[in-house]
């Protein structure tokens, strides 16, 4: 017989199957016991936590014939048609592929006949946020009012896409993760009926890997069982899923510690020689850093123990690293593990992260010594971590002020507001803008290289965000307006957008982007969209004219016109000449 996937075999069949969601299942269960079931369900959740396989088992419920019961017997014909999916009154509807207004108001037409073999015509609508627009228009009148035949269940993995409109028309069941616990007791109970022969490590292992989908867990199952020979064991599932063995991190994590780069290095290329992929031992390396800090933190947690098989081994790793130290590393490699997405060499990002976090170890952090207990401190003394933090912070004012000076900034001696030497936004910007003279710019705006730059504008970005996708979520804020001689002027509406645009490293790139674009040497220059726009009323003031009022025969101190003219005008803006 042809083997059938795990996760089909065993999809929950009855509401006591389901895995990890007793709250849903309990309100559906009194509903249907009181007769008191609505005419539209919304369930939402991640993928793999039983919202098809719900909706499913609600459709049998409410028309087995011993029904609407708790729970559909799944012996009667319209169970065992529902469950073959052979029934055309429960009808189940992949939104991802009919999506569109046409497939919609057909089951708008439809909904009004009758059903023709059991007693409610139900619609499963899966991924129902792949909808367009028009089919949840198309919808609306239908799902608020169907007729008294009709049930509708919506399952998504993305509720916040919906339109309001359809989510206040639904009674919405929000499906959780499975728990670490339940995953583990299902998949046992699957391997005993299944004759699977596994290690309990592997088991966790499985379940901690599908992050809380039941699904996923099983689909794993299943492939480790094709994979190992005899039973499964933790290392198994390793190998399988490309991960790293708990033994493995403990060395890397050791050299990193050590400060033995080489050492740390050594491991990485060997991991990847192994066939181990960067990105999976970066999110690897982040999740044991994290239980270190948990174990840290809150060592005797239950979320913790259902996580980690081998609480006493971790927590011996952990001592060895202070709470502030270990938040350094994890951010760290958080960082590196943003910018592995858009690397063409991931394993060097590794390399680096690695090597920063052995820096991040090395400047400690704030770490508490093991071999200074509190008790050996006099009560005045300030705390290692308190005093290292404030060394740091005077080293960066130090810094910062120096760079202040660097600007020309008065000395303290001047007469001068105090400010404060952590905020040289303000200065920058102040240097910024009067190193650009709008002016000259604001004649430039219809000039032959402005139009050259603006009909090129949509490839620079393109040509910014192929070599570094990051500078190009800042500069797509700006606006070019204009090229005087050398300089390009870009108008921003944040100012943290141009801030960080700014930055010499961001510039730079900026620049030759532009430079290779326009086929010439062009600099960058940067201006508020406000700054610009009152440049721009400002030229087109009209010039000031000047009026002449001539007298004839009569002497200027007695002309009526004069004394009305500095009536209407005042006495700054008439000037009386003799001639």
């Amino acid at each position: 017989m042809t083997h059938i996937a795990l996760y089909r075999t065993w999809r929950s069949q009855a509401f006591r199957e389901l895995v990890g969601q007793k709250p849903i299942v309990q309100t559906l269960q009194n509903s249907l016991r009181e007769q008191r079931f609505t005419h539209a369900y919304l369930f939402s959740g991640p993928r793999g936590t039983g919202k098809t396989s719900a909706a499913k088992i609600l459709a049998k419920a409410v028309n087995c014939v011993h029904g609407p019961a708790e729970e559909p017997c799944n012996e009667c014909e319209a169970c065992i048609r529902i469950s073959q999916g052979s029934v055309m009154d429960v009808v189940e509807i992949d939104a991802a592929s009919n999506r569109g207004v046409e497939e919609i108001r057909d089951i708008r037409d439809k909904v009004k006949y009758a059903p023709t073999e059991v007693r409610y015509k139900v619609y499963i609508i899966d991924e129902v946020h792949m909808l367009t627009t028009e089919a949840f228009n198309a919808l609306l009148k239908t799902l608020e009012e169907p007729p008294a035949h009709v049930i509708f269940i919506l399952a998504t993995t993305e509720p916040h896409k919906l339109p309001a409109t359809i989510i206040s028309r639904c009674q919405r069941f929000d499906f959780r993760r499975v728990s670490m616990e339940e995953q583990v007791g299902r998949l046992a109970y699957v391997c005993r009926e299944e004759n699977i022969a596994i290690e309990e490590e592997a088991l966790h292992y499985i379940a901690r890997l599908s992050e809380g989908g039941m699904r996923d867990a099983l689909s794993l199952l299943d492939q480790a069982s094709s994979f190992a020979v005899g039973t499964i064991a933790a290392s198994d599932v390793v190998a399988m899923t490309g991960g790293l063995a708990s033994d493995q991190f403990e060395k890397l994590v050791g050299s990193m510690k050590e400060q033995d780069i080489g050492a740390a290095l050594e491991l990485i290329d060997q991991f990847m020689q192994e066939g181990k992929s960067a990105d999976k031992c970066m999110e690897n390396l982040i999740h044991y850093f994290r239980d270190l800090l948990m174990i840290r933190l809150v060592p005797d947690s239950s979320v913790l123990t259902e996580r980690v098989f081998d609480v006493a081994r971790l927590d011996q790793v952990a001592s060895r690293f202070g709470t502030d130290q270990l938040i350094a590393i994890i951010e760290v490699l958080n960082q590196y593990q943003s910018e592995m997405k858009y690397s063409v060499q991931p394993q060097t990002i590794l390399e680096v992260a690695v090597m920063k976090a052995c820096g991040a170890i090395a400047s400690g952090g704030g770490s508490r010594p093991a071999e200074a207990p509190p008790a050996s401190r006099s009560a005045g003394e300030p705390e290692p971590e308190a005093l290292s933090q404030l060394t740091r912070r005077i080293q960066q004012l130090e810094e910062q002020l120096a760079k202040l000076m660097q600007g020309g900034v008065p000395a303290a001696g001047a007469q001068q507001p105090a400010r404060s030497p952590v905020a040289p936004r303000s200065s920058n910007a102040a240097v910024r803008k009067a190193s650009v003279r709008l002016d000259d710019f604001t004649s430039a705006v219809e000039s032959h290289h402005t139009r050259a730059l603006l009909g090129k504008w949509t490839q620079i970005l393109a040509m910014v965000k192929e070599r570094k996708i990051t500078v190009h979520a800042w500069l797509v804020d700006g606006e070019p307006v204009a090229i005087h001689g050398d300089t390009v002027l870009v108008a921003f509406k944040s100012a943290m957008h141009r801030d960080t645009t700014e930055k010499p490293a961001n510039k730079q790139l900026i620049e030759q982007v532009i430079s290779e674009a326009l086929g010439e040497t062009l600099k960058l220059a940067t201006v508020m969209q406000k700054e610009w726009k009152e440049a721009r009323e400002g030229a087109s003031e009209p010039a000031r004219e000047e009026m002449t009022l001539q007298a004839e025969d009569s002497e200027p101190d007695k002309e009526p016109w004069v004394d009305e003219a500095i009536k209407l005008f005042g006495e700054d803006l008439v000037s009386i000449k003799d001639e």
